[in-house]
């Protein structure tokens, strides 16, 4: 087995968002963006990543906002309430940095994969919604929609697999209304809802391996 480059992993400061880049032994082309949840940091979500795409190149990146010790991705009022102006902002600087990190390390965006988790979700989707040709397939994990006024968005070529946690009480009734959402403004999603709380684990990685080897299919599931 080829050896890793030795940076692999390392934490790189050249770019607005702090991120770190693991490149697989055996590459297949593709790109898998890490968008972690609230408190913590970009590796949170690399062994997920791993192991559900092992040939692609991950890119874990962190949010901007300081929380308790970690980061976030936006501001937020309540558990279920936030700044619309963070919201936008961290969007729009998300998506200028998804072009740039691309052409510094040589990706291809058209097979790119954005995973999110909670908070790092909700950013994915909001970029979606505001930058609409930007973002093709999305893996969002216990989401909920946070903009209050969603703009046109043409997304019939996106691709979105969501999955909700039956007892996740506090986001989990929220999982259908982004479905909807998503729908409404073109997209394909598929919807899951999978016996966990607001906790990840093996069960999305399963679902996600197998949304990304299969056809391109509109469905809600529960599992």
């Amino acid at each position: 087995m080829a050896e890793k480059p030795p940076e692999d992993g390392f934490l790189r400061r050249d770019l607005p968002f702090f991120y770190r880049l693991y490149r697989p032994a055996e590459p297949t082309g593709e790109c898998l963006f890490l968008l972690h949840g609230s408190g913590v940091d970009e590796t949170t979500l690399v062994a997920l990543g791993q192991q559900i795409a092992p040939h692609a190149v991950l890119v874990a990146v962190r949010g901007r906002i300081a929380q308790e010790g970690g980061f976030r991705w936006f501001r937020r009022i309540s558990p279920i309430r936030f700044e619309q102006g963070s919201i936008r902002k961290e969007a729009d600087a998300f998506a200028d940095f998804i072009t740039e990190v691309a052409k510094c390390h040589v990706l291809d965006l058209s097979r790119a994969i954005f995973l999110g988790y909670s908070n790092g979700a909700n950013v994915v989707s909001s970029v979606m919604l505001l930058h609409p040709r930007l973002i093709a397939r999305a893996a969002l994990l216990r989401p909920m929609p946070v903009l209050d006024e969603v703009p046109p968005a043409d997304l019939r070529k996106a691709r979105v697999a969501i999955i909700s946690g039956a007892a996740d009480l506090t986001y989990g009734p929220f999982a259908l209304a982004l479905v909807g959402l998503l729908s409404r403004h073109g997209a394909e999603v598929e919807a899951h809802t999978i016996v966990s709380g607001h906790e990840i684990g093996d069960r999305d990685a399963e679902i996600i391996r197998q949304w990304l080897a299969g056809p391109a299919t509109a469905i809600a599931q529960a599992n």
